[in-house]
């Protein structure tokens, strides 16, 4: 498919490249705080933050979309667009979305709350985020994931990768290659060493990762739990009104990480038909499941927390109760 691209104004292409790399209130943009040739942590969100660039993460990305034998899609190639040069991807949602402005934002997301000490046993925590989300200005402004993170109490470390920028899309980009979210957690284990003296790549290799994701970072998520290479691990996973699609995948990996790792999926009413197929395939296949949060999040624990009818724009914020990634994480065994 080949059209022309639209003319886009020098001053309208600034101004949203200066939003996609804006920093937090009153701290580092994704640039800021350069040292030794990699961006330091600064106090941001509640928290310490910084903004990196990775060779792994999920954009640009110039593969297919794979095959899909739950849904019967055949593989296509992710960009099918090309305009005079200008690559770009049809969304379902999106319609179409170019790869420079929507597609090629490499900066990750590196946070702890003020008191994380890597030398005591922690976990990290990869962190997929919905549409029409910038790093900066809604995982760490809007959705406070930073001060959650840190309220939790939980010894942890978040990273949290750009995923289509600012865009309704909710494509998985590298993540969908086999091996890729292994090799992610790796590169991720080697920036944080660089924020925290005295510590080595291993300290963060050794780390148990918890998979959260909210809205349409399930395709992300979906993808890395069943192929992406991190095996035993994922101790953890937290769907946070994210069951839109993939079911049959997260059915599959909660069957085969049974006794190893827990599962949390709350949901408005947004999501609550797919919630509710995913209870019951899985009591159809003699897991236990629960309702509601439960005291203890540990290996075997398989949850379904029903928020009713609030707002799924603010989900991440306020759902069947106020700072529900916090209460989730608090409640993680250690």
């Amino acid at each position: 498919m080949t059209v022309r691209p639209p003319r886009v104004p020098l001053c309208v292409a600034v101004v949203g490249l200066a939003l996609a790399l804006a920093g937090c209130n009153a701290g580092p943009g994704p640039v800021a705080g350069v040292t030794g040739g990699g961006p330091t942590m600064q106090a941001a969100g509640g928290g310490n933050v910084a903004f990196a660039e990775f060779k792994t993460s999920a954009f640009p990305y110039r593969g297919m979309i794979p095959a899909d034998a739950d849904t019967k899609e055949r593989a296509k190639p992710f960009l099918d667009v090309n305009a005079d040069g200008r690559l770009g991807h049809t969304s379902p949602r999106g319609g179409l979305l170019w790869e420079d402005t929507t597609y090629n934002d490499r900066h990750v997301l590196l946070a702890a709350g003020p008191d994380f000490a890597p030398g005591r046993p922690g976990v990290m925590v990869v962190y997929f985020h919905g549409n029409q989300t910038i790093l900066a200005r809604d995982v760490v402004d809007r959705q406070q994931t930073v001060r959650q993170l840190a309220q939790s109490n939980l010894n942890a470390v978040m990273v949290a990768p750009q995923l289509a920028v600012d865009a309704p899309d909710s494509s998985a980009g590298n993540f969908w290659r086999p091996g890729a979210f292994a090799q992610f957690l790796d590169e991720a284990a080697g920036k944080l060493a660089e924020q925290y003296p005295g510590t080595s790549r291993s300290t963060f290799q050794r780390m148990p990762v918890i998979v959260v994701a909210y809205s349409g970072g399930y395709m992300a998520a979906a993808y890395s739990l069943t192929q992406g290479g991190a095996g035993e691990r994922i101790c953890g996973v937290v769907l946070l009104d994210a069951l839109y699609g993939e079911t049959d995948k997260f059915a599959r990996w909660i069957d085969s990480s049974r006794g190893g790792a827990f599962f949390v999926s709350a949901y408005s009413t947004s999501t609550h038909d797919q919630n509710a197929a995913l209870r019951a395939q899985l009591q159809r296949d003699g897991v236990a499941v629960e309702n509601g949060l439960p005291d203890g999040l540990g290996p075997g624990v398989v949850a379904f927390v029903d928020s009713g009818d609030v707002n799924h724009d603010s989900f991440v914020n306020v759902a069947w109760t106020s700072d529900p990634l916090s209460a989730v994480l608090s409640r993680v065994d250690r």
